[in-house]
């Protein structure tokens, strides 16, 4: 009888751990953790299952400071479904782009992009030779450029853009803020014509290196949620309150 009401328990508290967790990360609509590639294909966290379609020279190997990862080259890329992309699940109001690598100097490099029907270039989270570069556009024109800090080749380095409509652009290298710009315009969320991680749609400004964790969401992180990314991870910073909470559950529950 007592066991009986144990398993009860427990099955209630993961239920509200679950829900919480889901509320959690709600607004997280891609994440690659490059893990491993299976049927040329990289599988999304995210829960919303946008897997990516690995294109010529992309390749998960082992990287002896970070595990596995994401290796791109000779204009390789992934590719995004857009059509599976549920409209809700396309940034309106508020995006961040997030992510690890580790690049040559050579040229500009696109961590991600998204195009328009009408052929406008929508997002640009970028690595360039003497800056990095966060850009959204809404159907209007340019919500904000933003180029600051000082990129540093062959080393791994975190990058976060983060926007929120009304609040602005923040650009964020290995946790600490580089860049600010004022910004109060929906950005576009029309991708017809497609969306890649690592080359531009016009298969320009190829990514070459090494990339980590990517994870893009339809909301502007807070300055803590990046830096908390930046120092335990994604799967750290996934985990962790249902993770805490449950631990905390499971002392009551002993005592």
């Amino acid at each position: 009888m007592v066991l009986g009401r144990f398993i009860v328990i427990v099955s209630l508290i993961t239920t509200i751990i679950n829900a919480t967790f889901a509320k959690d990360v709600e607004d997280l609509i891609l994440y690659f953790d490059y893990e491993e590639e299976k049927g040329g294909m990289i599988s999304d966290q995210s829960g919303r299952n946008y897997d990516g379609k690995i294109n010529g020279n992309v390749k998960v190997i082992e990287d002896g400071e970070r595990g596995n990862v994401a290796e791109f080259k000779a204009n390789g890329f992934i590719a995004l479904d857009v059509e599976s992309i549920a409209e809700d699940d396309l940034p309106l109001n508020g995006m961040s782009v997030l992510a690890w690598f580790n690049v040559e100097n050579a040229g500009d490099q696109a961590i991600f992009n998204a195009r328009s029907a009408d052929g406008t270039w929508l997002i640009h989270p970028e690595v360039r030779p003497a800056i990095y570069r966060w850009l959204l556009r809404s159907k209007a024109g340019t919500i904000f450029d933003m180029r600051a800090g000082k990129p540093t080749f062959g080393k791994w380095t975190h990058f976060a853009g983060t926007y929120q409509k009304g609040e602005g652009a923040v650009l964020y290298i290995n946790g600490v803020e580089v860049g600010k710009m004022p910004g109060n315009q929906e950005i576009s969320n029309n991708w017809d014509q497609g969306a890649r991680v690592g080359l531009n749609i016009d298969n320009a400004r190829p990514f070459k290196g090494k990339m980590d964790e990517l994870n893009i969401w339809k909301r502007g992180l807070t300055q803590d949620e990046v830096k908390e990314i930046f120092k335990t991870g994604m799967k750290d910073f996934l985990a962790v309150q249902p993770n805490g909470k449950l631990a905390s559950y499971w002392a009551d529950i002993k005592n």
